[in-house]
């Protein structure tokens, strides 16, 4: 009988693991949870620029109208505040957890803890850098290093029939996070090949309209004859503006500018002429973050990686689509 039994046990633990996203991954909840009895607990990054406000605004638009209960922190932009919040999720016991990484490591250790307790993690607009999968169900949102590229593809175009040097200011975002790693990596990727393309500075403005500002005005002291601005984001592509303004130059002629994100003041920037270019990158996550929850909370197997849609803008395509445009 005894050996009965623990060839049971161990037939059982073989088709749990081939079952993949199982009950007990998703913290024992099963598929016939309710979703007015879900309770996801959410670690946002901070406020730190239009995107992301619009980000949070749309994941709590999302979970109110499925009736799923959202438990929501921000982290101010400190990766402790974060490990605190995901930690509190867990003593919680909460369904599911989700979370926009500040930075891309030092998360193995909290993970480990979310999954010894059988509660999924889901990654959103961020990832993480580990090298154990298990340790989170997906990852949604967008492929930065393709955004990078969009980006870099569009200023190859632009000086296509120039040989002249092109001397580029980047300013990065948050030191270590994800989108300024990736986006600092694509951009380069495509201008590389090219020598007349060289980023004479590169910098963190930290994704704000301030850090933006502040590091523009000292990097244009050192490089006075800068031909372009490739901001990780549009927040500090309009602290750029600012600063090219106040040292007497037009923004958009005298240099040009590139930003990532097509937030509602970017394109209004753009259909203005002071921004040259913007690489989309959509804030609109909540939908679908709410139908990964559901099928995570079901036991339905989901891809470990969702990526959004996105586009790109010029001038005459951000006057066409301002007047719908929802963030």
């Amino acid at each position: 009988m005894k050996k009965f039994v623990t060839g049971l046990a161990a037939a059982g633990a073989v088709l749990l693991a081939l079952t993949g996203c199982s009950a007990a991954a998703s913290g024992g909840s099963g598929g016939d949870k309710a979703p007015e009895d879900i309770i996801v607990g959410f670690a946002q990054v901070g406020a730190e620029s239009g995107w992301r406000t619009a980000n949070t605004k749309d994941v709590k638009r999302a979970f109110e109208d499925a009736g799923i209960e959202l438990k929501f922190s921000d982290a101010q932009q400190k990766q402790e505040n974060q490990i605190k919040a995901i930690r509190s999720y867990i003593s919680q016991g909460v369904d599911v957890i989700a979370f926009s990484p500040v930075v891309e490591s030092g998360w193995d250790a909290v993970l480990q803890e979310a999954k010894d307790a059988g509660i999924p993690v889901i990654l959103t607009d961020r990832a993480v850098d580990s090298e154990d999968e298990s340790l989170y169900m997906t990852f949604l949102g967008s492929d930065f290093v393709e955004e990078g590229k969009k980006a870099g593809n569009w200023l190859v175009e632009e000086y296509a029939d120039s040989d002249d040097p092109v001397k580029i200011i980047q300013l990065e975002g948050t030191t270590g996070a994800a989108p300024a790693i990736d986006r600092a990596e694509g951009f380069a990727e495509v201008i590389k090949d090219d020598s007349k393309f060289e980023i004479v500075a590169s910098q963190t403005g930290d994704f704000t309209r301030a850090g933006g500002k502040q590091v523009t005005e000292a990097l244009l002291k050192s490089n006075p004859d800068v031909d372009v601005i490739y901001s990780h984001n549009d927040d500090m592509g309009l602290g750029a503006i600012e600063a090219i303004e106040e040292a007497g130059l037009t923004p958009g002629e005298d240099i040009k500018i590139i930003t990532v994100d097509a937030v509602k003041d970017g394109m209004t920037a753009l259909a203005e002429g002071k921004i040259n270019f913007i690489v989309e990158c959509n804030p609109l996550l909540g939908d679908q973050l709410v139908d990964l929850v559901k099928k995570v909370v079901a036991g339905e197997e989901v891809e470990k990686r969702v990526v959004t849609e996105e586009t790109t803008f010029t001038q005459e395509e951000a006057k066409e689509v301002l007047p719908d445009r929802q963030y």
